[in-house]
């Protein structure tokens, strides 16, 4: 039996990492790569697994610490005796004649990871591939650390991890930054306070959607006079009451609606470097909510197949999920498109920012009553501000106001008479 501590890899350049999870205790009998923490930078997520067997006799990490590369996790008992080996270099003449030339090109040997050839394809299980994918990751360029260079989990995330502190290192070397000539404080009174965790997560995927996708916004409005004088006489067919059930409910519904007529819009296009589009089959609108803590946007899974009074339900427990800051990791992922709405505080028109790897997002400004000429005369129309951003290098101008046609037709007389069942 021999003891032997646990401690926190090669990360790539993080420090003071917050560990947000331990997924063990003391006691516990673990195995080579189990999971031992999560921890989470501003940029990312990861996993620390265990380098070796044995039965947890202390444990140095709790959530909230800081930690970085070389801290203390836990001390195991082992119940492998440690033998020291010396390894010698083999001539040449002794190496395998089954090792060629290009089938290794280097070995990091602070984690132990073979890097390939990128040209041949990717050792790694179809789990671990869907969840590459669903990160925009190219898995032949991710080294593994398993057997033969096989690819886990945690290798995607170490590799995300690492890329994105060299694309963030990267951009700071080649932007030139501006200095103030003066300090805020030399104009009055001045308070430093931090920006909220949630904020610091989503600018970096704000910055990458701006950055890197070529944004237009249609402008247009919907006539929803029909739409409104349905909902607002809405009752409980129970209790005779009147039932409150938001606009946000009917768009969503409305929405769905026009991505089954048009599924451009209901793609990702996280391939686009291998010429690949994703063309999703499921409905799960994205639904950005306005919280204490920042915006977060989760989302409404199968919306088509839900009637209004189980949306607009559900949209009630998913921003108080949010507001409370118990919404899973999880559920912040995976959508089709986002709808976001400024009606329940003012404003008719912005230009919202698609998000990534969505290719479009709908913006909803507060509904307002206007004089609009039909029939050969004016009349009073309640009419909805919509601002539609979409990725211009999969979805065209054309296309774009067709769908907002569309949209204004699902919103338009008769909507909730056929859809609100």
């Amino acid at each position: 039996m021999s003891k032997k501590d646990i401690k926190v890899p090669n990360i790539g350049e993080f420090k003071d990492v917050e560990v947000i999870e331990v997924l063990i205790k003391k006691g516990q009998k673990i195995k080579k790569n189990d999971p031992l923490i999560t921890i989470e930078s501003d940029k990312s997520s990861v996993e620390i697994p265990s380098s070796d067997d044995g039965t947890i006799i202390s444990l140095n990490v709790k959530i909230g610490d800081k930690v970085s590369e070389g801290d203390k996790i836990i001390e195991i008992e082992s119940e492998e005796e440690i033998k020291e080996t010396t390894v010698q270099e083999s001539p040449k003449s002794q190496l395998p004649k089954e090792i060629k030339k290009n089938d290794v090109k280097k070995t990091n040997e602070s984690e132990n990871i073979i890097v390939k050839d990128f040209s041949t394809k990717a050792s790694a299980s179809p789990k671990v591939r869907k969840f590459a994918r669903e990160l925009g990751v190219n898995i032949n360029k991710v080294p593994g650390s398993e057997r033969q260079g096989r690819i886990t989990e945690n290798d995607v995330k170490l590799f995300v991890a690492t890329k994105s502190d060299k694309s963030f290192k990267d951009q700071n070397t080649t932007e030139q930054k501006i200095e103030l000539e003066y300090s805020h404080s030399d104009f009055g009174e001045v308070d430093i306070k931090d920006i909220p965790r949630v904020k610091k997560l989503s600018s970096k995927y704000l910055m990458n959607s701006w950055t890197k996708i070529p944004h237009v916004t249609n402008h247009d409005e919907a006539d929803i006079t029909e739409l409104e004088d349905f909902r607002t006489s809405l009752t409980d067919v129970y209790t005779g009451e009147k039932k409150k059930i938001t606009p946000l409910a009917f768009i969503v519904k409305a929405l769905t609606t026009s991505l089954k007529k048009f599924p451009n819009f209901n793609t990702s296009i996280d391939q686009i470097e291998n010429g690949k589009m994703t063309v999703k089959k499921y409905y799960h609108v994205g639904i950005a909510v306005d919280t204490p803590h920042g915006l977060m946007v989760p989302k409404l899974r199968n919306a088509d197949n839900k009637n209004i009074s189980l949306i607009s339900t559900e949209l009630k427990k998913i921003s108080q999920q949010c507001r409370d800051l118990k919404i899973d990791k999880k559920e912040l992922f995976g959508g089709s498109m986002t709808i976001t709405s400024l009606g329940g505080i003012g404003g008719s028109f912005f230009t919202p920012i698609i998000n990534y790897p969505e290719v479009a997002i709908l913006g909803v400004g507060k509904a307002e009553k206007k004089q609009i000429f039909m029939d050969g005369k004016f009349v009073m129309r309640t009419m909805l501000p919509l601002s539609l951003s979409y990725d211009h290098r999969i979805i065209d101008g054309a296309e774009a106001a067709r769908f907002n046609n569309d949209l204004k037709e699902n919103l338009g007389k008769n909507f909730a008479y056929k859809l609100a069942v």
